[in-house]
């Protein structure tokens, strides 16, 4: 991932400063989003002063506008971008996010776009930011759930 920030970053003319870095190895290392709190949390080591706020959530602006970072609006928090998705640029990224667990998936799929513009030009509207975010639960946590209740049945 961190390769991936790095060639974007160097294609773009923009710089993966150290504390850009460390908040996107911060949302990296855990599939669960993280509010801006919760990362400076997670950059905090026993005996250091923890970075500002304003730092970042600069830096997560930063990654935002790199696509390095998606913002989950139903949880105010940021995941790490798991994709280049290629071949599905322009595709709204759709969101699994796991109502057990907390871990978000992230897909892309032109076909999905094709439906979700004929959706939005049918009712006559223009979407600004097609994300899409779809609660439930992950296989993990399903395969959980069926060992503790042998009966369970699946929808």
């Amino acid at each position: 991932m961190l390769d991936r920030a790095e060639r974007v970053c160097a294609e773009r003319g923009a710089r993966l400063t150290d504390i850009r870095r460390r908040v996107l190895e911060a949302l990296a290392a855990d599939h669960a989003p993280a509010g801006a709190y919760e990362v400076i949390e997670r950059l905090t080591h026993a005996g250091e002063k923890p970075p500002a706020p304003i730092t970042v959530y600069r830096a997560l602006d930063f990654l935002l506008e790199q696509g390095l970072v998606h913002r989950i609006e139903s949880r105010n928090a940021f995941v790490a971008c798991s994709s280049d998705h290629a071949g599905a640029e322009g595709a709204p990224v759709v969101f699994l996010i796991c109502e057990r667990c907390g871990a978000v998936g992230e897909a892309a799929t032109p076909a999905f776009a094709d439906a979700l513009r004929a959706l939005a030009r049918a009712s006559g509207f223009r979407p600004r930011a097609p994300v899409i975010e779809v609660s439930g639960e992950c296989a993990h946590c399903r395969t959980k759930l069926k060992l503790r209740e042998p009966d369970a049945v699946d929808a």
